[in-house]
C-alpha cells in the first residue's frame, strides 16, 4: 500500500470508523489502522450501544447489525446488604424502531460489522497495526510510525482514537503526561453465558427485550463508581467500575470487587449457574468538561476516549459521543477540502472545537462538569447515603404494631444521628448543583 494518504485514522473504534465512513463517502482518501487482529478484538465493552448517530451514518442499519437486545428498561439502584432502592423506568414504545436508541451489544461482534460497512465505503482498514509513535515535523503531525518494524505513513491529517490511556496524543503534549487518577475509571467486566429463555424469565423480558442495571453504594463498597448488569441475547455482562484513585486505595484487586458483588445477594439470583464466557479489564476517562485535553494540533485530532467524551452522569453515554466527535472530526475535514484550504493546517482544523461545543457532545458534558469533581471531594455521599437511605426506607415500610407516627419519629431521629439535617440539606444542595 502507499505510504502518504490525505487521512489516516488510528483506531477502529465507534469514533474512528464513524470518521472514516464520512470521509470516505465524501471522497477522501483515508486508512484506519487497528492494533487488534481485526476490529473490536481488543474491545472488551459489553454495555449499551447509543445508536442516534450511527442512524445518522446507517439509517436503515438496526435489523442487520449484529447488536443483543433493544433496552426496553433502566434500573438505579442502592444496594446494602439483601435491601434494594431502585429507580426502574420501562417505557412500552421503546420497543420500537429506534428502540429509544439504546442497545446492548458486544463490541467484539459490533466493531467488526462496523469496519465492514467503512470498507464498503471506500476506506481501507488495516488490523494488527500498532501506531508506536506520530511523526511531528515543524510542529506538525505529518504521519506515524507502525509496529512491527516502525514503518512510516504520512498523511495529511491524522486522526487519533487510540483508547483511553491516549499515549500519543500525550507524547506530543495535547494532554499531561500521567493519567489523571480520580477521573481514570478501571472496569472489569464479565460475560456470564445463560440461556435465553433463563434470561428473559429472570429479567421479566419479552422476546429481544433487554434491561440496562446499574446500581450504587455496597457493589463498589461505597466508592466512587458503579455495578452494572446488562443483558444480552444468550449472556449477561456483568462488572463494575471504579476510579483508579479509589482501586489503589482499596488495596484489593479488581477482581476481589467485581467476586463480591457478584455475591450480592440481589445480583447473585441474577446470575446463577451461568458460565463464564469472558473476563476482561479496561479504562474509561470520565475526565468531565473542565478537564477535556486541547483536541487537535496543526495535523492531528482527537477523538472518542481519546478526547475523554464521556457522559459520567446517569446516563454514562460515551458511543454516542465518540461517534459524533468522528463525525465532526470528518466534517472538519472535509469542509476545509471543499474550501480549498491545506486540510492538516491549524486554521482548517480550529473549527472542530467549535463543533462540538455547538453540539450535544459538550453542551452535555459541559451540563455535568461539575459533578466529577463534586463527587471524587464527597466521597461520604456514596459512602454515607446507600445503606441509610435504604434502612430508614425498610423502617418505613416494615409491618409492626408501632404507630406510624412513631415510625416516623424513629425515622427522622434517624436520619438525625447518621448523616445529620444539615448535613443532607447541604449535601442535597451540592448534588443539585453538580448537575445544572
Amino acid at each position: 500500500m502507499d505510504d502518504e494518504f490525505e487521512v489516516l485514522i488510528i483506531g477502529a473504534g465507534p469514533a474512528g470508523i464513524s470518521a472514516a465512513i464520512a470521509l470516505a463517502r465524501a471522497g477522501v482518501e483515508v486508512v484506519v489502522l487497528e492494533r487488534g487482529e481485526y476490529p473490536g478484538a481488543k474491545n472488551v465493552y459489553g454495555g449499551i450501544m447509543f445508536t442516534h448517530q450511527l442512524l445518522k451514518l446507517l439509517p436503515d442499519c438496526l435489523d442487520e447489525a449484529p447488536f443483543e437486545r433493544k433496552v426496553t428498561r433502566r434500573r438505579f439502584g442502592a444496594l446494602a446488604g439483601d435491601r434494594e432502592v431502585a429507580l426502574d423506568v420501562k417505557v412500552g414504545h421503546w420497543r420500537d424502531k429506534p428502540y429509544n436508541h439504546t442497545m446492548t451489544a458486544l463490541r467484539g461482534r459490533s466493531d467488526r460489522w462496523f469496519a465492514e460497512q467503512a470498507e464498503a465505503e471506500g476506506a481501507q482498514v488495516f488490523a494488527g497495526c500498532m501506531v508506536s509513535e506520530l511523526i511531528v515535523e515543524d510542529g506538525r503531525v505529518v504521519g506515524v510510525k507502525v509496529k512491527p518494524g516502525d514503518d512510516e505513513m504520512r498523511a495529511k491529517v491524522v486522526i487519533s482514537g487510540e483508547g483511553a490511556q491516549a499515549f500519543l496524543a500525550r507524547q506530543v503534549g495535547l494532554m499531561a503526561p500521567r493519567l489523571p487518577q480520580r477521573h481514570m475509571i478501571t472496569n472489569v467486566k464479565e460475560v456470564i453465558g445463560l440461556p435465553k429463555e433463563k434470561i428473559e424469565d429472570r429479567f421479566l423480558l419479552e422476546d429481544g427485550e433487554g434491561v440496562a442495571m446499574e446500581y450504587f453504594g455496597e457493589p463498589v463498597k461505597g466508592l466512587f463508581g458503579m455495578g452494572f448488569v446488562y443483558t444480552n441475547e444468550e449472556s449477561v455482562s456483568i462488572g463494575l467500575g471504579l476510579t483508579v484513585h479509589d482501586l489503589m486505595t482499596s488495596k484489593e484487586t479488581l477482581n476481589d470487587h467485581l467476586e463480591y458483588f457478584k455475591n450480592l445477594p440481589t445480583i447473585r439470583k441474577l446470575i446463577e449457574g451461568g458460565e463464564s464466557l469472558e473476563y476482561a479489564a479496561h479504562m474509561i476517562p470520565e475526565y468531565g468538561y473542565n478537564h477535556v485535553p486541547k483536541l487537535s494540533m496543526p495535523g492531528l485530532l482527537l477523538v472518542g476516549d481519546t478526547a475523554g467524551f464521556v457522559n459520567g452522569s446517569l446516563y454514562h453515554e460515551g458511543t454516542n459521543l465518540a461517534m459524533g466527535s468522528g463525525l465532526m472530526a470528518a466534517e472538519t475535514i472535509i469542509e476545509a477540502k471543499e474550501a480549498g484550504h491545506d486540510i492538516g493546517s491549524a486554521e482548517a482544523l480550529v473549527p472542530y472545537r467549535q463543533k462540538l461545543e455547538n453540539s450535544f457532545v459538550l453542551k452535555d458534558m459541559k451540563k455535568f462538569r461539575k459533578a466529577p469533581d463534586f463527587f471524587n471531594n464527597k466521597p461520604h455521599i456514596l459512602r454515607d447515603y446507600p445503606p441509610n437511605v435504604t434502612q430508614w426506607i425498610e423502617d418505613y415500610f416494615t409491618i409492626s404494631e408501632t404507630p406510624k407516627s412513631e415510625v416516623e419519629r424513629n425515622i427522622v431521629n434517624k436520619v438525625k444521628k447518621d448523616i445529620g439535617l444539615f448535613r443532607l440539606v447541604k449535601d442535597m444542595i451540592g448534588v443539585g448543583r453538580s448537575v445544572r
